[in-house]
């Protein structure tokens, strides 16, 4: 036969019972400070020493005395309701939204323009809860929100097929950038239509910003054909400050790149906005920490 533990299944109430009784040294007294009758007290006390099998209190009419197996049990109950209690007051800062860990998943642009400002708030109010900052092009970003591998991201509005949930944030309006020296710097606005006579810079197809742009010349029968397709957004603007064309971004996503010698100018005809708000889960519970900081986003 294997030799078990045995497990002793004594409650917190019980503890709470031997410990107030050792250090008050009196039954009634412990009742009192317990707020329970003197019987319900001498009851509790009972069934923890049958339980273990062993007197914990020697009990005369005028007081009470803690037996050898008492003393050795009234450390290990100071230690299981000291833990019980800074656990618990653990679960109540998470519950308060002061522990924890929060999983932003943000657009690069949105995680420069819109992120910091919000952080630094919130890092003020709940200096212990911990970040992880994860960037993502849109597709991926919403897989990993959807997955649960972020808790929430700053992104595009997402397709209506994905289980997500969108609260808009911010209309980013779509812009022309070129050179400083350029002769369209000087204009107060540039029709979508000069794409179709100038070399146009833009960013990958996989990118959100592409999407927009493409739409455009789309619904406005414009033949545009992309002169370079730059891997990144602050590439493409080197390439437009290099000399190599124009490009439609996105406002925001200027906060990427140094604009030395840049210059963006508002698009019309049509005025398009890149959409960016917050995408959580449908169905998902968030963690307190979580929600305290949408509730700063979002606000």
């Amino acid at each position: 036969m294997g030799s078990h533990a045995m497990r002793i299944d004594l409650s917190l109430r019980q503890l709470e019972v031997i410990v107030q009784v050792a250090d008050a040294g009196s039954f009634r007294a412990a009742a009192r400070q317990l707020d329970i009758s003197q019987p319900a007290l001498s009851r509790t006390l009972r069934l923890a020493e049958q339980t273990l099998g062993t007197r914990l209190f020697d009990r005369d009419t005028r007081h009470v005395t803690i037996t050898p197996a008492g003393r050795e049990l009234l450390r290990i109950a100071r230690r299981v309701l000291n833990d019980f209690d800074s656990a618990f007051s653990e679960l109540g800062h998470f519950m308060q939204g002061h522990l924890g860990l929060v999983t932003v998943a943000a657009l690069p642009s949105a995680s420069v323009a819109l992120l910091p400002t919000a952080l630094a708030a919130y890092r003020r109010q709940h200096p212990q809860v911990e970040f992880t900052l994860l960037e993502l092009p849109a597709p991926a970003l919403l897989s990993a929100v959807e997955e649960g591998l972020a808790d929430f991201g700053l992104c595009v509005r997402p397709t209506p097929d994905q289980r997500l949930k969108y609260q808009h944030l911010h209309d980013d309006p779509m812009v022309l950038l070129c050179r400083e020296d350029d002769p369209l710097a000087t204009r107060s606005s540039v029709p979508w239509s000069v794409f179709a006579e100038r070399p146009y810079v833009t960013v990958q197809a996989s990118s959100s910003i592409r999407q927009i742009a493409d739409g455009v010349f789309l619904r406005r029968k414009l033949s545009v054909r992309p002169a370079f397709e730059a891997p990144s957004l602050t590439t493409c603007c080197a390439l437009v400050r290099a000399g190599l064309g124009v490009s439609a971004l996105p406002r925001m996503g200027l906060g990427l790149t140094d604009m030395e010698g840049l210059v963006c100018i508002p698009l019309v005809a049509p005025s398009v906005f890149r959409s960016v708000g917050l995408v959580t889960r449908i169905g998902r519970s968030l963690s307190p920490a979580s929600l305290a900081f949408l509730g700063m986003l979002g606000g």
